[in-house]
């Protein structure tokens, strides 16, 4: 029986790129979005690549929904391994222009999110006195940027929720631990305009974006029983940007 990792946000990008990763080693992924079109051409895509893969449309957002998704993982394999917290979005604007909405939709996707979904596989990996949970943060996070004080301030929580609840539930042999991205070329970059990106590489000392599959291959790495003594720490993944 394969080990099970549940990766939100697994439909594109980072999210896609960890669920390949995994799925080309020993997990089954499990792989959640809100598009369910999205979902689906995720799952043809993965299946060209010879990976297994169950899809759920879901809005981490929704406690119960994100509860009944561990119920159903629980139902069906018996078993969740690892849990990937990498759903999230941007409403970047600079602060005396952003909304109460924007703030409160990027709170509750990429924090409140994180919650969920900790929340509902945790008794789960406490029964089973294993799991690991990976949070995917961002390096603005630590830094901090103009126009992204919503983004930044969810991000800075998650580091905070990944150091606290390494400490809880250690005990459980179940392992917290957060991937901080740099500037990684997605969907969600590309939308920048060229001048941003222009400085974000001037900045960069390695000159040069970041793949989706350097946050998928130290995941792998965290999650894996080479990683077995690591818990509570935030890894940066951004040429040096940082």
């Amino acid at each position: 029986m394969k080990k099970v990792a549940i990766v939100t946000g697994g439909s594109r990008g980072i999210g896609f790129s960890i669920a390949l990763e995994l799925g080309k080693k020993e997990y089954l992924p499990v792989i959640t979005a809100r598009n369910p079109e999205e979902l689906e051409r995720a799952r043809e895509e993965l299946k060209k690549e010879g990976v297994e893969v169950c899809v759920k449309s879901l809005d981490v957002s929704e406690y119960a929904a994100c509860k009944e998704l561990a119920e159903e993982v629980i139902s069906k394999y018996g078993r969740i391994d690892v849990l990937v917290n990498n759903a999230g979005i941007t409403r970047d604007k600079l602060f005396v222009r952003m909304s109460p909405q924007d703030w409160e939709d990027v709170i509750r996707i990429n924090l409140l999110g994180t919650f969920n979904m900790s929340h509902a596989v945790l008794k789960h990996m406490a029964s089973a006195k294993q799991g690991v949970i990976v949070n995917v943060a961002s390096v603005v996070g630590i830094s901090g940027n103009a126009g992204q004080t919503n983004y930044a301030a969810s991000k800075a929580g998650v580091i905070a929720f990944t150091r606290s609840l390494a400490k809880e539930v250690g005990g459980w042999g179940i392992r917290v631990v957060a991937v901080a991205p740099g500037f990684i070329e997605t969907a969600m970059t590309a939308k920048l305009s060229e001048e941003i990106k222009k400085e974000y590489m001037n900045r960069i000392p390695l000159r040069k974006f970041g793949d989706p599959s350097d946050v998928a291959k130290l995941v792998s790495f965290l999650v894996s029983e080479d990683a077995s003594y690591i818990s509570g720490q935030i890894y940066v993944v951004d040429g040096g940007l940082i």
